[in-house]
């Protein structure tokens, strides 16, 4: 099986560093040569990773071709190029729903769409794909964890949920740099703070079946730094805040 990747990105590089270090078997991948240094570093660290000359080459030679383009590179490009009716297109475009897609395609191709994130890299995170496929899953359960959505209106308030990826970041720094004001060496502070959230989420993780709402409480004692913490949150609006934003970023997929 020859993968083939039409756009050169983080998001690409995080994929293909997944893949080249998972099990998954496969020939050769093919990516484009739109950000000539990433697709150079991909090469030589990979073996199986090859250069194309153009975005054709990658579609008359590959299996599964996946797009990793902004929306409006992929209007662009896309309907430029002859796809076949065996292939496998998967998707990691945010704002061009299945239905344009077919259109842009025009062939009978399978097409899923998919909303990886840079931890892929690493083989760890939940991969949202629309509409459900045995074979996307298989590939994307070897790289972290394959979610099957039904239904694409649902599918689109997952990309909600990765706008938050750069606010998440924001809040790590920000407490890094408060304990870095007090006296303390920046390195020290951001191993801190990562390792402290990083053991949070993965406590989340583990009881993720549970009431999100039990680690609340189990979290605070009566009258402790917590629950002063937490108060003082919600008080200021911060977590209503997250709300109306989640609301102005799903707005704004759906005018697209």
């Amino acid at each position: 099986m020859k993968l083939g990747f039409i756009g050169t990105g983080k998001i690409t590089s995080s994929v293909i560093t997944g893949i080249c270090t998972s099990k998954i078997s496969f020939q050769k991948i093919i990516v484009s040569p739109r950000n000539r240094n990433i697709a150079q570093k991909l090469k030589k660290r990979f073996r199986k990773v090859d250069i194309a000359k153009t975005n054709q080459e990658i579609v008359d030679k590959c299996n599964w071709v996946f797009l990793a383009v902004t929306p409006k590179v992929g209007e662009k490009i896309l309907p430029k190029l002859n796809f076949r009716s065996n292939q496998k297109i998967i998707s990691f475009i945010s704002t061009i729903n299945s239905i344009q897609l077919k259109k842009i395609v025009k062939k009978k191709a399978k097409i899923i769409r998919a909303l990886p994130l840079p931890p892929i890299s690493l083989r760890k995170g939940p991969v949202p794909i629309f509409p459900p496929n045995k074979e996307a899953k298989n590939f994307f359960n070897h790289l972290g964890i394959a979610v099957e959505i039904s239904n694409e209106r649902l599918f689109t308030n997952f990309w909600c949920m990765t706008a938050m990826m750069a606010p998440y970041y924001e809040i790590l720094n920000t407490l890094s740099k408060w304990l870095s004001s007090k006296g303390l060496k920046k390195i020290d502070t951001q191993k801190y703070i990562t390792s402290l959230f990083f053991a949070m989420s993965e406590d989340a993780v583990v009881n993720s079946k549970k009431d999100l709402k039990i680690l609340i409480k189990n979290s605070q004692t009566p009258g402790g730094l917590n629950e002063k913490a937490l108060n003082e949150l919600r008080k200021l609006g911060f977590y209503k805040l997250l709300n109306k934003t989640a609301n102005s970023v799903l707005k704004r997929l759906k005018k697209v």
